[in-house]
């Protein structure tokens, strides 16, 4: 009797221990809720009836995709892993699922990575997940408005239709926090790809967990010996402004969304992220952080401090964001002083 229960205690340590570790099959099932998220998004634009409504003003707008999206990555994820804490940007009222919003599938590709050795032993209740479900929401609903119908975005998206290329600027996020620190990430790109015809494949994900690196997308970096700017689109004020002149940039590329600006960073299209104003949240910058910082580069506040991203910290990043692929110290050194005064980090 003792030699069988020895047996099956050592077979029950082998597939323990030859099963990926929790974060990592977290991220995998965040990587397949956040490409049904894409679809919902896309679905949502098509249909012609955004369900809009204004949450603060005519530039805090919530979507039927925010509120679709959200409820999908939260009872999805809550399903498989019910001890996780999520923090959702849309303040929805507690009800009931439908069946279609569930995804209970995980990226292959993810589980079959080596977890970093540091994450490798997490519990579910160690972990936070920030979800901005439609990072872009402006943007998405101008481009909405760009089109003739519906109809567009499927069988004819030329340039000319949105100048701007505003569902570039779209994305869903899905941050993955351990002790206050974003370790992993996903971003969801649900309009890459849609100027190049009615045949092309719509939307890509990339996703990243420190210790192992970055995929779903090419590293580059910007033209040597060049400064060139990110920064926000339709929120800007006095102190951005300054912020970025006193960066002396060769350019400045405004577009809207956090993981927009990230994305522009790693494909070397920005050197810096540069937003000198408290409208950033968590749920904006925790996936994003994470996938820049899993390739080396940093995102702090305009006074070089990182942001936390526990359970009970407050959502909003009171000191802005500023955020580089290389030469971090650089653009924070050139902070107006101004600024920083104006801008009191948590």
């Amino acid at each position: 009797m003792s030699v069988f229960f020895n047996v099956l205690i050592l077979g029950l340590v082998s597939v323990m221990a030859s099963r990926p570790a929790v974060v990592m099959r977290l991220l995998a099932s965040a990587y397949t809720v956040a490409e049904k998220s894409g679809k919902i998004v896309r679905r949502v634009l098509h249909s012609g009836d955004l369900g809009i409504v204004e949450k603060t003003g005519a530039n805090d707008l919530q979507t039927l995709a925010d509120r679709l999206v959200q409820k999908s990555i939260c009872a999805s994820l809550s399903k498989s892993f019910p001890k996780i804490t999520i923090i959702g940007e849309e303040d929805l009222p507690s009800e009931a699922v439908e069946d279609d919003l569930i995804e209970t599938g995980q990226y292959d590709v993810i589980l079959q990575k080596q977890c970093p050795d540091e994450y490798s032993s997490l519990k579910e209740e160690e972990l936070v997940v920030w979800v901005d479900p439609l990072d872009g929401t402006k943007e998405y609903t101008e481009a909405a408005r760009l089109m003739d119908s519906p109809v567009v975005v499927q069988k004819q998206l030329q340039v000319h239709r949105a100048p701007t290329r505003l569902l570039d600027h779209v994305t869903v996020l899905i941050g993955i926090a351990y002790k206050g620190k974003a370790i992993a990430g996903v971003i969801n790109q649900p309009f890459y790809n849609y100027q190049m015809g009615a045949d092309a494949t719509l939307g890509r994900t990339l996703w990243g967990i420190l210790g192992l690196g970055a995929f779903g997308f090419q590293l580059q970096d910007v033209p040597e010996g060049k400064r060139i700017v990110t920064t926000t689109r339709s929120h800007s004020n006095k102190l951005v402004i300054d912020t970025v002149q006193a960066m002396e940039p060769h350019d400045v590329i405004r577009v809207g969304g956090a993981g927009n600006k990230i994305i522009q960073l790693v494909e070397g299209k920005a050197s810096a992220y540069v937003f000198a104003s408290p409208g950033c949240k968590k749920w904006d910058t925790c996936a994003p952080e994470a996938i820049l910082h899993a390739v080396g580069g940093t995102l702090t506040d305009m006074h070089g401090k990182a942001y936390r991203y526990d359970a009970d910290v407050k959502h909003m990043n009171s000191a802005g964001v500023l955020a580089t692929l290389k030469n971090h110290q650089y653009y924070a050194s050139r902070v107006p002083q101004a600024v920083l005064q104006a801008l009191q980090s948590d």
